[in-house]
């Protein structure tokens, strides 16, 4: 049995970033519930990620 490699288009993108690529949510079995929690979840992440930033640079401002 011989084993046909698979195509590769060739790209211009660094392999830093096609590494860091996501899947889109939406394609995950149709689970809606799933979907709505990943979302959810994403949005409070960013929403304390946020956060965090602005309160460290209250921190550098108090620090002069």
């Amino acid at each position: 049995m011989t084993q046909d490699k698979p195509t590769t288009r060739p790209t211009s993108e660094s392999p830093e970033t096609t590494a860091r690529r996501v899947q889109s949510v939406t394609g995950t079995k149709g689970d809606s519930t799933r979907e709505a929690r990943i979302k959810s979840a994403l949005k409070a992440n960013i929403a304390k990620r946020k956060a965090q930033a602005k309160a460290r640079e209250t921190d550098e401002g108090h620090n002069d």
